[in-house]
């Protein structure tokens, strides 16, 4: 099957761009919807970035402010995790999940990270497929796929929670991002 071989290939190659690739010039909003775009090329139109999803993440302290109405590098590594993360956890646990990350406010030490974790899931994922499957083992495996995405999100939620609970007592922390305070 073409398609699967497709898709096999785009899981192994279509990963965000890595940390010298991403640009050293500060964005206008367009210029960052469309770069997000060919980040999450892999991503259904519906589920791509808007304005007024960067609008949101900035009010509730998810995304640090503009630079007057430029954005950094730093907004474009943060936009990427939380474009994927978005997928499967809500804004206010992708928010708890990033403060929680102990290299947040170092950019270039979580995106790295981070693409180091997604270039292992994707491997991973794409392992799982392969072109000589059956109609009947693709049915197997697409329904493997979506059991484990499943117990995974409930582990991550749980994780979470847990943390949060462990938390409560010390109040909230700051947001730990570039920019924020």
């Amino acid at each position: 099957m073409k398609e699967l071989t497709e898709l096999i290939e785009r899981l192994s190659s279509e990963q965000p761009a890595d940390w010298d690739s991403l640009p050293d010039i500060e964005l206008y909003r367009d210029q960052v919807l469309g770069y997000m775009r060919r980040q999450h090329s892999l991503q259904p139109e519906e589920a791509q970035l808007t304005g007024a999803m960067i609008n949101n993440y900035i009010k509730i302290g998810l995304l640090p402010r503009a630079n007057g109405k430029r954005y950094t590098k730093d907004h474009l590594v943060y936009l990427t995790a939380i474009c994927s993360l978005k997928q499967v956890l809500s804004v206010g646990e992708t928010d708890q999940l990033l403060k929680l990350q102990p290299n947040i406010s170092d950019a270039r030490g979580f995106y790295e990270e981070y693409l180091r974790n997604m270039e292992e899931a994707f491997r991973e994922t794409s392992g799982k497929l392969n072109e000589n499957q059956t109609e009947e083992q693709l049915a197997a495996a697409a329904l493997q796929l979506a059991i484990s995405s499943y117990a995974e999100k409930l582990a991550c939620q749980k994780i979470l929670e847990l943390l949060k609970e462990k938390e409560a007592p010390d109040k909230e922390k700051p947001c730990k991002r570039a920019g924020k305070k």
